[in-house]
This record gives structure tokens, sequence and C-alpha cells, in this order.
């Protein structure tokens, strides 16, 4: 977390808290931020207390190293139970040593990952298959598959910028520089620039699996910050089910990064929704 958002927690995170009961960490943190845009620049470092209440999802994420695949469409059980089988069986070729790293990125990444998949029973906590080895540093990647009806309503067609907030932390930073000869993002806008600072988000990756996946068996890739100027945090762009344990062995571990070479190639559709969307402070 950075200091200045840090300080601005250390003046309201208190009173937003007890003003707002029932709620959680993230959705007070993000509480916070909407009250004090930053208008200036950082002053000095102050210290980080307010990541020590619970949140609902914690325990979720508390086995998972790299990201999680969020279930966010229930139409098609065929499309999904074929989706999830490609996706166990590349990350088997992983652990079996045997993918190929040459398409999904940079350079090739020895050894391998714990790379469990497991389906979240959101009723009870977790629903795992005990037969599968358990690894103590984590899992690769999770499956988030809500089985409930008021459960799949929360996460039925939710947008990028609802994802971020239910699973990761809100920061700031400040926005990308704006090229030479080119103007401000207008009108401001936290995820893009604010003032000259954007907000961000920190903590697992996140895939979705939604309508379009049940066509091409393909889930978005969320990006927790904005990439070069003008695009927002938020945006993302679609990966077909077998790179996705490719892609995130290599953003787990080589810290690899999408930026397309500069070029602003996110999803147009799902940035707007993410814009339109992002003053919805919902718990």
């Amino acid at each position: 977390m950075r200091p200045i958002l840090a300080q601005f927690l250390a003046r309201r995170y208190e009173s937003v808290k007890s003003e707002n009961p029932g709620k959680q960490r993230r959705y007070w943190q993000l509480r916070v931020l909407r009250e004090h845009e930053p208008t200036e620049s950082p002053s000095e470092s102050v210290m980080n207390i307010f990541t020590q209440d619970d949140d609902p999802y914690d325990e979720i994420l508390s086995d998972v190293i790299g990201g999680i695949v969020i279930r966010t469409d229930f139409s098609n059980e065929e499309a999904w139970n074929a989706f999830s089988t490609r996706l166990k069986a590349a990350e088997d070729e992983i652990s079996d040593g045997g993918q190929d790293t040459t398409e999904a990125g940079p350079s090739s990444v020895e050894g391998s990952a714990p790379t469990q998949v497991t389906d979240v029973d959101m009723e009870d906590g977790y629903d795992s298959d005990d037969s599968e080895e358990e690894n103590v540093d984590g899992k690769l990647i999770k499956i988030i598959n809500p089985t409930q009806p008021e459960q799949r309503a929360i996460f039925q067609n939710i947008s990028n910028i609802r994802a971020l907030r239910l699973f990761n932390d809100v920061d700031i930073r400040p926005a990308p520089p704006v090229p030479s000869g080119h103007k401000r993002f207008s009108p401001p806008h936290p995820l893009v620039d604010y003032a000259g600072w954007q907000e961000i988000y920190t903590g697992v990756t996140l895939w979705v699996y939604d309508s379009t996946s049940n066509i091409d068996q393909s889930a978005r890739l969320i990006s927790a910050e904005g990439d070069i100027y003008g695009t927002a945090t938020g945006d993302s762009w679609r990966a077909q089910v077998s790179h996705i344990p490719d892609l995130q062995l290599n953003m787990t571990f080589e810290h690899m990064k999408i930026n397309f070479g500069g070029m602003d190639r996110w999803d147009y559709s799902e940035r707007k929704r993410n814009l339109a969307e992002a003053e919805m402070l919902e718990s």
C-alpha cells in the first residue's frame, strides 16, 4: 500500500468502518478512497495498519499463490465441464514438464509449480478433491465455482472491476505518463487518471469464465492496473484455456507482464463497462 493511501485511511478508516457495519475490509478501504481522491503528491510513509480486518474471501484465497478462475456464467454445464477438463490437462502438462512456453511467455520456465484445480463450494468454503496431492506452497490456479443460487447471483456476469473489488485490495499509484503531444484523459476517472493518480488493485491474478467462454473455451484475464496512458485498471483480454496455466506460471514466477508491445489492444467493451461501474461501491 502506498503512503498517500495509508494517510487517508489513518484519518477515516475507523470511522467508515463503524459507519458501515456488516461490510468488510475491501469495502471500507474503497469507501475511504472515494472520499479522499488524491490531489497532491504523496508525503512521508505512514505505517500500514489497514489490512488486518477479515474479509469474507480471504479464506478462499489463503492457499493460492497464482490466480483464480471465477465462473460467472452458469448456462452451459457441458461447456463448463469441457473447460475445466482442458484446464486440468494443461496443468498436468506443466507438472509433467512437457509444456512448451514459447507461445505464452517471453522465455521458457524451468521447473514446475503446484497446479491443483479446485472447485470451491461457496456454501461451506471448500470442496476439494482429497485425492489430489497438496503442496504447502499453495495452488497455482484455483477455480471459484459457486453452487448455490444466492451465491451464483453474486458472480453472475460480473464486471472486471467488480471481480477485482471482491478478491483484491485497493491501492493507488501515479498514473502512467502522458505521451508527448497527448492530452490528459477527460473527464478524469480514477481507473485511468484522476489528478495524476490511478486506482489499482493488488492480490491474486483473476481469470473470468463468462458466456463467451461457453463458445470459444477462453477466459478473460483481468489487469489489476493500467498499462500505457489511457488504458484502465480492470482492462482485460482473452486467452484460450490451454494457455492459462502457462501464462499464470510465467506471471507468478517469471514476473511476465502483458503489454502488447505498447499498443492498446485491451477489450474496449469491458473497459467501458468498468468505467461506468467504478462509482458503484458494493459490499
